[in-house]
């Protein structure tokens, strides 16, 4: 464990919060220069995320391979029906689940600080007040649960299956979900402490062996969708059994106690106000991301629909894809804000900003370039889109995708107080897509979510972390990413321009696309190198660690 400003013990268990006390520390380890302290630290924050983001881009990829054959297996065996009752019954728990109402995020931000102080009381104390909330919140779903099941006769009446399908679907996501409410919440502090390789090498590796298993269920036994049921429950049992037995072993000291949850909520009252802070961020998120596909159908019709939903199918794939590379720097951003050396919190701000900024470009260059082609592949010609609405929908993914930078910090900072920005968010995106959408269908709707982005999401945010935050001026922000977007723009024109000859011929479209994002990602990669401090000290500091490795090997 690492020891804040005080070095490393090398002999010291990883993950172990209950580690010896510095001074008898001390003769292990001798005296070091504290800048070579905060480079080594530093690297640990980075090799850790990197380890994270490496294990969970093996499991994005594998599950993403195995949901395609569930999917079409689903579909070729149990019929659409079953699939649409699926579906159904994930949306209505998602809208019960919406009573965790933030809990882990206000968790997580206040873990940083005693997981980087090694106060081992405090962390025991910090996820007693998490499972006594949680399991609050767990009697509400079932409470919510009960109420909704007695209503599903009328709610799948146009439901060609017996109805006990629906409520034994419902039943078995509802066994997943309470688990993670009585009994999965300590997975929190992997999360907070840079571990969340742990959570994939258990949890969901056993999430992946039961999809697996459900995939050669449904193919090769009769009543294939009652062994799925079947199979989701005991997975998610085995998956909660050794997600606790690795987090026994990894902080063998972390001991819960809910009866106390009470006297915690009065000894914490930051964590009540960041729930209370939260639930409006979520609601409005929750109206945010379900709200359009409704107001589409009110302006279009089903087919237009369809097609919005298939490329929303790739748009989500991108961002989970982008999730899977960086949600494992957030809790190393939180503990370098733990430490508070304003120096460093700005030069990691800059170094994530430039690589994520370079990545949400070159993914969005790429969905729009492949994305026509890739779809007239997949399902055909007549499934394809017209380019506004495709450009629309990747100005709304660069947003989505470039905000991750100044989120991460917000988060880490536990900045939850402007209440009101989602819901002028939500306000905006609903009124102005039913506003454009009747005047323009999709292209307006789609234009009313990409302005309420703009204003809240790309203008509010950037201010709100550097005034209440970063403590920084604005203008700092406004020349970093002005400089990033005049680079990324030229490098776009001059590829683009380049490659225009190799995008004529139709039979080669897509993997034209392909190579011309590849140009314009070494382009882009060597132009923000050469302009940006922050890209330069991102890959000092990998040539060092790779360096330090061969070393060390």
């Amino acid at each position: 464990s690492d020891f804040p400003g005080k070095g490393t013990v090398d002999s010291q268990p990883e993950g172990v919060i209950c580690s010896m006390p510095w001074d008898s520390a001390l003769p292990l380890l001798g005296t070091k220069d504290t800048l070579v302290e905060d480079m080594a630290k530093t690297d640990s924050r980075t090799s850790k995320s990197i380890k994270n983001s490496s294990v969970a881009l093996v499991f994005y990829f594998i599950n993403l391979i195995l949901q395609f054959f569930s999917r079409k297996l689903f579909l070729d065996y149990l019929g659409a029906e079953v699939l649409g009752l699926n579906t159904t019954a994930t949306n209505l728990l998602q809208f019960l689940n919406l009573a965790e109402l933030g809990v882990g995020s206000a968790i997580s931000c206040t873990l940083y600080k005693p997981l980087a102080e090694k106060d081992a009381n405090a962390i025991n104390e910090i996820v007693s007040l998490q499972g006594w909330l949680y399991r609050r919140i767990a009697w509400i779903v079932i409470a919510g649960s009960v109420v909704l099941m007695a209503f599903f006769p009328w709610i799948f009446a146009k439901m060609p299956l017996p109805l006990w399908y629906a409520y034994a679907s419902f039943g078995a996501l509802l066994v997943s979900a309470l688990l993670s409410y009585f009994v999965n919440y300590k997975q929190i502090v992997l999360s907070a402490d840079q571990q969340e390789y742990k959570i994939q090498y258990s949890y969901k590796a056993s999430m992946l062996a039961k999809l697996l298993c459900q995939i050669l269920a449904i193919r090769y036994l009769s009543n294939g969708y009652v062994w799925w049921l079947v199979l989701e429950v005991v997975f998610a049992v085995v998956a909660s059994v050794a997600l606790n037995r690795v987090i026994a072993r990894t902080y063998p000291c972390l001991k819960t106690d809910l009866y106390v949850g009470k006297e915690l909520a009065r000894k914490y009252p930051d964590v009540l106000t960041k729930v209370k802070q939260l639930f409006f961020h979520k609601i409005a998120g929750f109206a945010l991301t379900q709200s359009s596909p409704i107001i589409i159908y009110a302006y279009t019709t089903l087919t237009i629909v369809a097609l919005y939903g298939n490329y929303m199918l790739i748009v989500m794939g991108v961002q989970t894809l982008m999730t899977a590379l960086f949600n494992s720097v957030n809790a190393g951003v939180g503990n370098l804000i733990a430490e508070g050396d304003k120096r460093k919190i700005m030069s990691v701000f800059a170094e994530l900003f430039s690589i994520r900024f370079l990545f949400s470009c070159i993914m969005c260059f790429g969905v729009l370039l492949v994305t026509p082609s890739f779809v007239s592949f997949w399902i055909g010609k007549e499934y394809v889109m017209d380019s506004l609405s495709l450009l629309l929908m990747t100005a709304i993914l660069f947003i989505n995708l470039s905000r991750t930078t100044v989120d991460t910090y917000i988060n880490a900072y536990g900045l939850f107080s402007d209440i009101w920005a989602p819901v002028i968010e939500a306000s905006v995106n609903v009124g102005l897509s039913i506003i454009l959408g009747y005047s323009f269908g999709l292209h307006g709707v789609l234009s009313g979510v990409l302005i309420s982005l703009f204003l809240v999401v790309f203008c509010w945010k950037p201010y709100y972390l550097f005034r209440k935050g970063l403590d920084e001026p604005l203008r700092i922000y406004v020349f970093m990413y002005a400089k990033h977007l005049v680079v990324t723009l030229l490098c776009g024109v001059i590829v683009f321009l380049g490659m225009r000859y190799s995008m004529e011929k139709e039979n080669t479209t897509f993997f034209a696309g392909l190579l011309t994002t590849l140009v314009f990602s070494v382009l882009d990669t060597l132009a923000l190198l050469f302009v940006a401090q922050g890209m330069r000290n991102l890959m000092m500091r990998f040539v060092r660690m790779c360096h330090l490795t061969i070393i060390d090997g």
